[in-house]
């Protein structure tokens, strides 16, 4: 079984409530109905309830009815997450004025819905920048305990199954921090690692990823991974966890032995942590495009509840593969 359909399967066995906030959206609405179709999760829509189910209509949609439409302007709960809302901000000074006015904001409504358990997961992006999107969740969802970064990292599907576990690599980060320092890069490795664990099934051997091989060069940006590895390893000291690493160390035995020899990450990684966004969003992008692969994401990790970012050019399948994704991390 290829692994999308292991994510979907589990997915379906876990029926978590997904909301999503951009109940207009014409792809969202889509997704939404091949997830209730196939059972994936169980979808909430934010938006009018005569409006959302009108659209869907006049898009042949079949199974919206079966969503849970929460409109943001009257839904039952309004007040509760009001209160919420400005006790969990009071420090920073929010008044009850600004939280009324946010809580009518799809986004923010989304997000305060997982924080008081009424929903497991938001998959939104498709019609709003990532910056909209993490904005509320980082407000009131916040990091994981002992987490202080979030990132964003894809699952790639190599069509040569000879590369990472059985052709499937876990690459971050592709698509959040532009120049993480080290304990941030050390702290995204670690968080990668759970994700991978969990998404992936595999037991993850991650490599730092750098210019240099075990000192081949020397430079600033090397010493940042080296020292990165270090903090990573006395931070989770039982992950499998090397670098510095070259690519072609990090993946191809042959390489790994030569310039890493007794390595246990060298020429077997199936995590792999960029040293900055740069090298990691240009790497996910060339894979899938020039090996043929499929990228999976972005997957936003570090959030105490899962919120994942959209591609505003995403697909509709590209949606109800991210419910399916988020479904599973909602599974502590």
């Amino acid at each position: 079984m290829e692994l999308l359909d292991r994510i979907k399967l589990s997915a379906k066995k876990l029926n978590k409530r997904i909301v999503l906030p951009e109940g207009y959206e014409e792809r969202t609405l889509k997704a939404a109905d091949i997830s209730i179709k196939e059972k994936i999760a169980s979808i909430i829509l934010i938006g009018n309830p005569d409006e959302v189910l009108a659209h869907g209509e006049k898009l042949g949609l079949k199974n919206l009815k079966k969503a849970t439409i929460i409109d943001p302007k009257t839904n039952v709960k309004k007040e509760h997450y009001i209160n919420m809302m400005v006790e969990l901000r009071k420090n920073k000074g929010m008044t009850r004025e600004e939280a009324s006015k946010l809580i009518e904001n799809p986004l923010y409504l989304g997000v305060m819905m997982i924080k008081s358990g009424d929903a497991d997961g938001e998959v939104s992006g498709a019609d709003h920048a990532t910056s909209d999107v993490l904005r509320p969740a980082l407000q009131f969802i916040k990091t994981a305990p002992g987490v202080s970064i979030v990132s964003g990292a894809f699952i790639i599907v190599l069509p040569d199954k000879s590369f990472g576990e059985n052709g499937v690599l876990f690459y971050a980060d592709s698509g959040v921090n532009p120049d993480p320092n080290e304990r941030e890069l050390a702290e995204i490795a670690i968080t990668s690692a759970r994700s991978a664990r969990q998404l992936c099934g595999f037991e993850p051997r991650i490599a730092m990823l750098s210019f240099s091989t075990k000192g081949s060069a020397s430079h600033p940006s090397v010493d940042k991974v080296i020292n990165a590895t270090r903090i990573a390893k006395e931070m989770a000291p039982e992950l499998m966890i090397d670098g510095e690493l070259q690519g072609d160390a990090a993946l191809v035995e042959s390489v790994g032995q030569k310039k890493a020899p007794g390595s246990p990450v060298a020429g077997k990684a199936n995590v792999l942590i960029f040293p900055d966004l740069n090298s990691g969003n240009i790497a996910y992008k060339l894979t899938e495009r020039l090996a043929h692969a499929i990228a999976l994401g972005p997957i936003l990790q570090g959030i105490a509840a899962p919120v994942n970012d959209l591609s505003r050019g995403c697909s509709v399948n590209d949606i109800v593969d991210i419910i399916a994704i988020t479904a599973n991390q909602a599974a502590k």
